[in-house]
């Protein structure tokens, strides 16, 4: 079993920059993948970041050059640094590990951003 806290979400001006946090209850070490996802009203879940094991990272389309996703293996967090962040970015951000054939799921930090 995996528990995931997200913190580092907010209401923040287009333009601005937040960092989300995901601390994990175990050693990332274990995990195949982590990963950010994320979820506007109405809208599907989609895949924003995520980070393998051996360090190879993947973005979507519309937050590459933007957002990095990074890890520290020693505090068993993965974060995910969001600049020049746009109106559309706005929705709720979960933190996703794959471990085994399983997949937890925190759960989810809000973020916001105004015109």
């Amino acid at each position: 079993q995996v528990q995931l806290v997200e913190s580092g979400g907010g209401l923040v001006q287009a333009g601005e920059s937040l960092r989300l946090s995901c601390v994990a209850s175990r050693s990332i070490f274990s995990m195949n993948a982590m990963g950010w996802y994320r979820q506007a009203p109405g809208k599907q879940r989609e895949l924003v970041a995520r980070i393998t094991s051996g360090g190879s990272t993947n973005y979507a389309g519309s937050v590459k050059g933007r957002f990095t996703i990074s890890r520290d293996n020693a505090k068993n967090t993965v974060y995910l640094q969001m600049n020049s962040l746009k109106p559309e970015d706005t929705a709720v951000y979960y933190c996703n590990a794959d471990r085994l054939e399983l997949s937890y799921w925190g759960q989810g930090t809000q973020v916001t951003v105004s015109s």
